[in-house]
């Protein structure tokens, strides 16, 4: 099955701070859905630019985003 992973872009002196809180309440929401994959993450690119993402089914891919309203999306390979 395919995957996506859905991402949301913060910016500025707050982002990895903000990035890591929102992956809290996407953790929330994977749990509380019982959505199929459990993998969710930060990444932070330098002080000023951070993400956070979850990776979820092809097949639930329209629900969760329109829940959630990610910034964007690509492909997901391991």
């Amino acid at each position: 099955m395919k995957r996506l992973k859905l991402i949301w872009d913060f910016f500025g002196p707050d982002a990895k701070r903000t990035a890591e809180h929102q992956m809290e309440h996407l953790n929330e929401f994977i749990e509380r859905e019982g959505l199929k994959n459990k993998l969710s993450g930060v990444e932070h690119f330098s002080d000023n630019e951070s993400i956070c993402y979850m990776v979820v089914n092809e097949d639930e891919m329209i629900s969760v985003r329109d829940a959630l309203r990610p910034h964007r999306g690509e492909w997901y390979e391991e």
